[in-house]
């Protein structure tokens, strides 16, 4: 566990770079310590740096002796993580260190993400800056803030912050292949004016909760099938709808980025209508999980006495318009990509809902590698929520990134791959918002690709990163650099 899960693990100065960022806690929006940390080891390396006012970081790394003359190019990554954690975990995203494990031939975190979600990529950046068998042109290493929940950072760069007109990006996720282009997204939100009255008398609280669910992202694995467990509560709770109950609380999912895996209601319910409850939901927890028997062998369907207490309950026609907008709207796979195989080209994702004093708050995400595609779903979900009475926000928008087959650096990087692996790579394009999409709509002339070792379950504690493959990523990532280090020596 901890330290001794990378003991022996080569390439040495990379685990040891990814398990110093382990020990440094950095959610989304909350990167001040991993910032902290850059700032000491890059003034320790005698570097310079620039920081604009959001938190993202450029280092200027020069050359190797001999190839300063060379065009710059620039290395990216992102510093922050999504915290998601199993429910018997005890884990503090905020200040506890990520507990590190070695399972047949993964490395993986004990109950929490990994982090290697773009951990892997930045500790590689920083290897090459001490790495004596690296030779390359001038760098501008790009760490960027917040692309878990925002592509904040990105979206913040000024012109000008990065001069470089090549751009390796190591934020993808699967040995072999460089991605071309990806997803643009939007968040769209609805928010209900919670009608709610008084708890009915004769009536005890109990908890309903949907769990067991394997999740993952919102965009690589959509197209998996696996179970949405907000979804399925609302599955549960329509099913409920012939006898006399009554929701005071709804909550589901924690990202906007991420499948829901867990959701939960508090219901209030009579003591002769529990037995019919438990039969109704037994039975129906039978019927999903034959759906889901090859997704989510584990769902789990619980109904039980509650020890929360509320001082309402949603008015009975509310709870129906809610329950009915969570069951109409759309989550899942919308389209295929005609031109790229096996492509996901549109898909939504209905993720999180809280419940507050006064409102409830459902949102959801929207995907696609076409603009006019990614706008009509996102269209539809609003006119759901808008039947519904709901008021209606839409943000974090960002633009997808249009594969150019043409591309040098892909050329480049695809001959490099050839001679380090005897086999040609795969070029693809990810249903995921990378941030090549926005950095190239800032930086006009920008020549870019992304690649990286293979990583599984982002953004889900089953997160885990292959060690073999880590080490194919980072000859690749050396083998790239060296050859547009030479290539372009005068």
């Amino acid at each position: 566990m901890l330290e001794s899960a990378i003991q022996g693990l080569t390439p040495e100065i990379l685990w040891q770079r990814f398990y110093e960022i382990s020990q440094i806690p950095r959610p989304s929006k909350k990167e001040g310590k991993i910032r902290d940390y850059l700032r000491k080891l890059i003034k320790d390396m005698n570097l310079t740096f620039r920081e604009d006012k959001v938190g993202n970081i450029v280092v200027k790394v020069p050359a190797t002796k001999e190839y300063e003359g060379v065009p710059v190019v620039v290395l990216q990554g992102h510093i922050d993580m999504v915290g998601e954690k199993n429910k018997n975990i005890i884990h503090d995203f905020e200040n506890d260190p990520l507990k590190l494990k070695k399972e047949d031939g993964w490395i993986t975190a004990d109950g929490t993400t990994l982090g290697s979600d773009n951990g892997i990529g930045i500790a590689a950046a920083l290897s090459i800056i001490t790495d004596k068998d690296v030779i390359h042109g001038p760098l501008e290493i790009l760490f960027t803030i917040d692309e878990e929940t925002g592509l904040t950072g990105a979206n913040s760069l000024k012109p000008g912050f990065i001069t470089g007109k090549i751009l390796l990006n190591m934020d993808s996720e699967e040995d072999g292949a460089f991605y071309v282009g990806c997803a643009g997204g939007i968040d769209t939100v609805g928010t209900f004016n919670l009608e709610k009255e008084l708890v009915p008398n004769n009536t005890s609280a109990y908890n309903l909760i949907v769990s067991g669910l394997k999740g993952g992202h919102s965009g690589l694995d959509i197209n998996l099938g696996r179970g949405n467990a907000i979804k399925i509560l609302t599955r549960v709770l329509k099913s409920l709808e012939g006898l006399e109950f009554y929701v005071s609380k709804l909550e589901g999912g924690s990202k906007r980025n991420a499948i829901p895996r867990e959701a939960e209601a508090l219901l209030y319910i009579s003591s002769s209508e529990v037995n019919k409850a438990n039969n109704l939901i037994k039975e129906l927890e039978s019927r999903i999980r034959n759906e889901l028997k090859s997704s989510d062998e584990k769902i789990s369907i619980t109904f039980q006495k509650s020890d929360e207490s509320s001082n309402f309950v949603f008015d009975t026609d509310f709870s129906n318009r809610i329950i009915d907008t969570l069951l109409a709207l759309p989550s899942g796979v919308i389209s295929m990509s005609q031109d790229i195989p096996d492509l996901i080209e549109t898909s939504t994702n209905l993720a999180t809902i809280t419940t507050g004093e006064d409102s409830i708050i459902i949102g959801t995400s929207q995907r696609s590698s076409i603009e006019s595609a990614k706008q009509y779903i996102a269209q539809s979900v609003l006119a759901i929520f808008s039947l519904a009475d709901a008021n209606i926000e839409i943000g974090n928008e960002y633009p997808g990134w249009k594969p150019d087959m043409n591309s040098q650096i892909l050329k480049t990087s695809i001959n490099v791959y050839k001679n380090l692996f005897n086999k040609e790579p795969e070029i693809k394009a990810i249903h995921a918002g990378l941030e090549c999409g926005i950095l190239g709509n800032k930086n006009p002339g920008l020549d870019m690709v992304s690649f990286g070792p293979t990583i599984q379950g982002a953004h889900s504690p089953d997160e885990k990163v292959n060690i073999e493959t880590v080490i194919h990523f980072y000859e690749l990532l050396k083998g790239i650099l060296k050859t547009l280090a030479t290539v372009n020596k005068g």
